[in-house]
């Protein structure tokens, strides 16, 4: 007997998702903000986190065009809005040919996150893989203007060591 699908969310709660059950997926060869999808928080009166752990980010470095190998590290509270997962994982998959510095990287993230969804809080941690020796850890974020928010983000930036929102270093490599 088929089960019976039981859907908490309306179809105008939904407009928004539309590559999330879609049979095809097209991976852009090229940076493309406009992938990323949004849906409505349920629960706007809680603060909430959500995090996501991209494992095989990857970009190229501008000058080389040498591959660059990253875990991304996205933790958020939400205001009206989410980020749809899917087209998160696409859009991070857009950067698979996009030629910029780390720091360029994980800071367009954190920008494009923040005009999708305009979160109370964000952060974008990126732990880059050795090249030459030398680990890139960038750390970008933003806030609203609510005062405990404003506080948060001074907080954390000025806590803010490789692996203390992420993972242990010592659990790295």
């Amino acid at each position: 007997m088929p089960r019976k699908k039981n859907h908490s969310r309306t179809s105008t709660e939904l407009k928004t998702v539309t590559l999330l059950g879609s049979n095809t997926n097209e991976y852009k060869q090229e940076y493309n903000p406009a992938i990323l999808e949004s849906f409505p928080n349920k629960n706007p009166k809680s603060d909430a986190w959500t995090t996501f752990i991209c494992t095989e980010f990857t970009s190229l470095c501008p000058k080389t065009a040498q591959p660059d190998f990253a875990k991304i590290y996205i933790n958020y509270i939400a205001d009206k809005k989410m980020v749809e997962s899917k087209s998160l994982k696409l859009y991070l998959f857009s950067f698979r040919n996009h030629g910029d510095f780390h720091e360029d990287c994980i800071q367009k993230i954190c920008d494009d996150l923040t005009k999708l969804m305009k979160p109370r809080y964000l952060e974008v941690v990126g732990e880059f893989t050795p090249r030459g020796g030398i680990a890139i850890f960038p750390f970008a974020q933003s806030s609203n203007s609510q005062v405990k928010f404003k506080k948060l983000k001074e907080n954390r930036m000025f806590n803010y060591a490789p692996g203390k929102y992420s993972m242990e270093l010592s659990k790295l490599y």
